[in-house]
């Protein structure tokens, strides 16, 4: 009964989500208010001191991810917020933009950017930096949504094709589905997929766009933080292949940096500390995204996603894949994977390949189904789970394209060894 009751309370933080500019009540008050209250009513219902220790273990557990992912979130915002505010994102633009491009070339090279910057760093400062850019154009609210789009949808397949790259592949990684060389086999599949949403996504679009070459002062210490923000991210991923430091201790290693040559340059006044930059980060996006994990931490704990393991009972791997990936927009792909690996699912390489595209490309497919998503919607004034909702056949096309090219190149043309 509890269990059922538990699984209401996510279902309806979900529908509070979808609904939110009907409800006129902010997502992070909804998911955090049911994530609260259903790992409350689990203390509650607890018969015994042995199944209250239990329940605890379980909520530590999810703390302990909650603040890993707050922690990196700190860090990579603080970042991110500083290069803009400074103005250096806007300075890069003018850089390596015409004075005026089309419409659609600036969707294929959106695209291309948010491809190629999450394979070398992570999501979610993928996600920041991209939708920074793109914010920085001025565009009409209707063009800025399906530029945010797309950003969410390559971000995420960028990264599929390595380790360092999404935590899923990781995983599957780590247990030895697949090796580093068969990895590299879904980054064709991920682009040509990118490249089809943005056609989608471009059709019907005309005109020229502008762009406002409006140069702001810089520092020295501007290049200097611009510099550790980028070195940052490649110790990231060095520290993380090489001695599998977690990046979230990688990156606020950089912040500190940041703060400690900042005040060794002179510039760390009291006009303009730089500390002061933690406060432009968007808090109700931390609060958001710990109300999500606090109902998936929840739904984990009771066991509640192990049911989707049926999925492969009553469907071949390859079917029950692209199910897994589609699920994965509903329901965090972390735990979802975790708990198929668990399960111990017996899959060919190919079907191992599939999987990993699946769960790592799938969760574009709703706003709230990857960390990109939930991070654009706080970024992007107007963008919805309802506007993003809109796009929806848009993006399983380019995800079943995704999905079917790596089949083919898994199936047929991946050598065996």
């Amino acid at each position: 009964m509890l269990d059922t009751v538990l699984i209401l309370l996510a279902a309806l933080a979900l529908l509070g989500v979808m609904f939110e500019e009907v409800l006129h009540v902010n997502k992070a008050k909804i998911t955090l208010f049911f994530g609260t209250l259903a790992w409350m009513l689990l203390f509650m219902s607890s018969s015994g001191p042995e199944q209250t220790e239990h329940i605890n273990e379980g909520l530590l557990h999810n703390i302990t991810e909650i603040s890993t992912l707050w922690l990196f979130l700190v860090a990579a915002m603080t970042f991110v917020a500083y290069l803009n505010r400074k103005g250096l994102i806007a300075n890069m633009l003018n850089l390596v933009m015409p004075s005026q491009i089309s419409l659609k070339k600036l969707m294929f090279i959106t695209a291309l950017f948010s491809f190629c910057f999450s394979s070398l760093a992570d999501n979610i400062t993928a996600t920041l930096v991209s939708i920074a850019m793109v914010l920085s154009l001025g565009l009409p609210l209707n063009q800025t949504l399906r530029f945010a789009v797309l950003v969410v949808f390559s971000v995420n397949s960028g990264g599929v094709s390595l380790i360092t790259g999404d935590v899923t592949t990781l995983m599957i990684f780590m247990q030895h589905k697949v090796t580093i060389t068969q990895l590299f086999w879904l980054l064709v599949p991920s682009f040509l997929a990118v490249m089809l949403l943005a056609t989608l996504l471009s059709t019907g679009m005309s005109g020229v766009v502008k762009i406002r070459k409006t140069q702001h002062d810089t520092s020295r210490i501007d290049y200097v933080i611009a510099g550790i923000f980028l070195a940052t991210i490649l110790f990231t991923l060095i520290l993380n292949v090489l001695f599998s430091i977690p990046p979230m201790l990688s990156f606020l290693a950089g912040m500190a940096i940041m703060f400690l040559v900042a005040n060794s340059l002179g510039d760390d006044d009291d006009q303009d500390p730089i500390l002061d930059y933690i406060r432009y980060i968007e808090f109700d996006t931390l609060l958001f995204f710990l109300g999500v994990l606090l109902l998936v931490g929840m739904l984990e704990h009771i066991e509640a996603l192990h049911s989707l393991l049926y999925l492969y009972e009553m469907f071949p791997p390859t079917v029950a894949n692209y199910i897994m990936g589609a699920l994965s927009a509903l329901i965090d792909n972390v735990p979802l994977t975790a708990a198929l690996l668990k399960a111990n699912i017996t899959m060919t390489v190919s079907e191992w390949m599939l999987l990993t595209y699946a769960v790592g490309v799938g969760g574009s497919l709703l706003i709230i189904g990857s960390a990109a998503g939930i991070v654009a919607m706080s970024k992007v004034q107007g963008l919805s789970f309802a506007r993003y909702g809109k796009y929806f056949v848009l993006l399983l096309v380019a995800y079943s394209l995704g999905y079917a090219l790596v089949y083919g190149v898994a199936t047929y043309i991946m050598p065996v060894a």
